[in-house]
């Protein structure tokens, strides 16, 4: 009896067929393209943020120990941020955008449609579960899309989590939540989607993108890499610090994607600005950091490992100049400084994802872009502090990235003015705010004409009175239109 409702339980290919079949009919009914059901949705995911916010700050602690002050922070209230913003402009969003028409289709109007891509597959990451769940759906509920979400079996309380509070706030008709691992991934990447929308690492990147080619699907990644922060000696060198610890040790521990990854200063000024880091750090998280309650525990015995052995290198662990305890059973890492590591190791050649912030020497700051660039790869972020004007304008030209920040790190991702995703392996596609209604739209392209002023010298029998007119007219030349006539009229 057990195992017959095991196998009912299980999630496989036909499973997954049969959920994107349901979905299909949910769309194909035109409820998802209701204003009325859009706002309906975003007003229940709202008032969910509002009612179980203990129940997801719960969540998060048992899956990462994520202090309260984070998860209330940079996870609930940025979502609700989300909702408030999609109910205030959808309207705005929804409406058609006018086109101008040139002389070619005279006369004539037209407009941009914003309509809905159909079904769409939403993965994402276990370091900001309920975030990089729900942002993505926000942005696909307001555009009008059927949804499928697959959590991150990695932090498993916040999946379980999301799946209740899904099926209970929003329309499960049109929005399903599927729990699982590999094997559930795997039986949703096989069938045909809308748009997949991805939030992880590169190697899985690939496997999604090679799965969604086979379907001509198109994809929105959202990755990760290495991203530099460049400190300049002509600065405020305590908001500073302040300013890099919070968006490395305050963010998750470093679990990050926009975490700062490792810092490029000059020889001359390294030694300050570690001094810095050293009193700094003791003030947030105490003499003790293994004990510190403000921060998080890696997610899981695998990524402990992995840290460990970037720190355990060979030529790498004699360059810690501050931090490195670790306790194994709590897994707990301190914030740790290292100083002068060798380019070739490991911690600067793959993305650190933790506590470990490696500290890289030049002899000019203006040296720290041949560094960055050298790397032959683009990272999600990039950071410079400096009151250098020159600098700053070099940064923005010779730095390519998928956002950049001056003088703070991280803020970028607050802001839904600006698209956030990455470039070249840091990611394909951007979203927050209006952005997030883009990539889960079809710009749909209308243009509205009469009867009236039918051009006869576009229909055959062709002629080379014709063929002159018309070049003179593509050509933008109304002096060769008068002489095309001319001719014709003569002849």
């Amino acid at each position: 009896m057990a195992s017959e409702m095991e196998k009912k339980e299980v999630f496989d290919t036909e499973s997954a067929k049969d959920l994107v079949k349901e979905l299909r009919a949910s769309f194909g009914s035109g409820k998802t393209k209701s204003y009325e059901w859009r706002r309906t949705q975003l007003t229940a995911m709202l008032k969910m943020l509002d009612e179980e916010e203990p129940q997801i700050v719960a969540a998060l602690r048992e899956d990462l120990s994520k202090p309260e002050l984070e998860s209330s922070v940079y996870e609930i209230a940025m979502l609700k941020n989300s909702c408030r913003l999609a109910l205030k402009e959808l309207k705005h969003w929804m409406k058609p955008e006018k086109a101008k028409t040139s002389l070619v289709t005279f006369p004539s109007s037209a407009e941009i449609v914003s309509e809905p891509l159909g079904v769409v597959l939403v993965i994402s990451a276990w370091n900001y579960p309920f975030l990089l769940s729900l942002d993505p759906v926000i942005g696909a509920i307001a555009a009008g899309n059927a949804i499928v979400l697959k959590p991150s079996e990695i932090a498993p309380a916040s999946a379980s989590l999301l799946a209740k509070l899904v099926a209970t706030y929003l329309d499960s008709s049109c929005i399903k939540v599927v729990e699982g691992a590999v094997p559930e991934t795997s039986a949703l990447l096989e069938q045909k989607w809308d748009k997949i929308f991805y939030t992880g690492n590169g190697r899985v990147a690939r496997v999604v993108m090679a799965a969604a080619a086979k379907h001509l699907t198109p994809v929105v990644l959202e990755l990760g890499g290495k991203s530099p922060v460049i400190v300049d000696s002509d600065i405020n060198l305590l908001v500073a610090t302040r300013r890099i610890i919070a968006g490395k040790w305050a963010c998750n521990n470093g679990q990050a994607c926009i975490s700062p990854d490792y810092i490029i200063t000059t020889k001359d000024y390294a030694s300050k600005l570690v001094d810095s880091f050293k009193n700094e750090l003791e003030k947030f998280y105490g003499k003790n950091p293994l004990e510190s309650k403000d921060l998080s525990h890696i997610v899981n015995s695998n990524h402990f490992v992995r840290l460990s052995k970037l720190l355990d290198e060979d030529n790498v662990s004699s360059k810690i100049v501050h931090g490195g305890e670790r306790d194994k059973t709590n897994l707990m890492i301190a914030p740790t400084i290292l100083l002068d590591v060798p380019q070739d190791s490991l911690i600067m050649n793959e993305e650190i994802f933790g506590p470990l912030l490696p500290i890289i020497t030049v002899d000019k700051v203006e040296d720290s872009f041949d560094v960055i660039n050298s790397s032959g790869t683009k990272p999600l972020s990039a950071y410079l502090f400096t009151n250098n004007k020159k600098l700053k304008e070099k940064f923005v030209a010779t730095v390519s990235a998928g956002g950049l920040v001056v003088n703070d790190t991280t803020v970028h991702v607050a802001e839904h003015t600006l698209p956030f995703g990455g470039v070249g392996d840091s990611g394909i596609g951007a979203y927050h705010g209006k952005f997030s209604f883009d990539a889960f739209s079809h710009k749909k392209a209308v243009l509205y004409r009469g009867f009236a002023c039918d051009a006869f010298v576009r229909y055959p029998p062709y002629t080379r009175g014709k063929l002159r007119f018309f070049q003179a007219f593509l050509g933008g030349s109304i002096l060769g239109m008068i002489r095309a006539v001319l001719r014709w009229s003569k002849s």
